[in-house]
């Protein structure tokens, strides 16, 4: 029988903090990122859950990130061609992971070029989240993989995060003049706080600051999405919650654990806040 194409397929990978449920629900699929525990390759949220990870960060088990495979990489791309005319390849930030230039690279190899696109706008976790759900909008709206990744890498620029690190008692903030910051291990330190609970305060007040300042004429025109994230407990993460959503009245925020991958980083007691810009079409 014959398989009608679909026109343009989404994909990401685990950094995103996208699961199969939601995954499955928005139509897209997403690579679960491999890493290393005590030399035993796992996958996020295919081989270990997520209480079973923050038990084992808790207790100092040597936790370390890899990158996908290409050939992983290739074959859903290949899977995903029976299916789609095209496809939007949504990775972890190249300022995090050279898989995201190897794959730009082999996206203009002669079995992929014109049909996959590799969007590279320095975003991880909710952010990045947030461009595949911009992502999937777009696609709804008849706009082509080309102009998605157009698109999405106009306002890379666009978003600025800030993360609260219980461990070491300061935060970090990615700024939005280098997206690439948002890379944890490159993320200025903010400023130093005695405690989780002058720290949410300190980023509640940076991130008004932030809507006053570099998103103003973003935020009057209602363009902003704020977002929430949380390797910290549900708890917690609740708390957090309602204390952002208490501070900026009327704006929708939503929430993320973090990835595996960056809790690998920040540890099992992190909060962040953030916020992107619609992109502009």
């Amino acid at each position: 029988e014959e398989v009608i194409m679909k026109k343009t397929g989404i994909m990401t990978d685990s950094h995103s903090g996208i699961l199969n449920e939601e995954a499955e629900r928005l139509g897209i699929k997403v690579l679960p990122m491999p890493f290393y525990i005590e030399e035993k390759v796992y996958r996020e949220d295919v081989d270990l859950s997520r209480e079973e990870f923050y038990d084992m960060l808790r207790k100092g088990t040597d936790v370390s990130t890899s990158q996908p495979s290409l050939v992983e990489v290739a074959e859903m791309w290949k899977e995903m061609l029976k299916e789609y005319e095209e496809i939007v390849y949504i990775p972890l930030s190249s300022a995090l992971s050279g898989s995201c230039m190897a794959a730009t690279a082999m996206a203009n190899e002669d079995e992929f070029a014109g049909k996959v696109f590799v969007v590279d706008n320095g975003r991880v976790a909710t952010p990045m989240h947030r461009s595949v759900l911009d992502a999937v909008e777009m696609t709804e709206k008849g706009y082509s993989a080309a102009e998605i990744k157009k698109i999405l890498e106009e306002t890379r620029e666009k978003m600025t995060i800030y993360i609260g690190l219980s461990t070491l008692e300061y935060l970090k903030k990615g700024g939005r003049i280098t997206p690439a910051a948002a890379a944890i291990g490159t993320l200025d330190t903010y400023q130093k706080c005695r405690g989780m609970k002058k720290a949410r305060k300190v980023m509640i007040d940076a991130m008004k600051h932030e809507l006053e300042t570099n998103f103003r004429e973003e935020y009057e025109a209602g363009n902003v999405y704020l977002m929430a994230a949380s390797s910290s407990t549900d708890e917690v993460t609740a708390e957090w919650m309602a204390q952002i959503k208490e501070s900026f009245p009327g704006m929708d925020v939503m929430c993320d654990k973090l990835s595996f991958g960056l809790s690998c980083h920040i540890g099992p007691d992190g909060l962040g806040i953030g916020c992107t810009c619609k992109p502009v079409e």
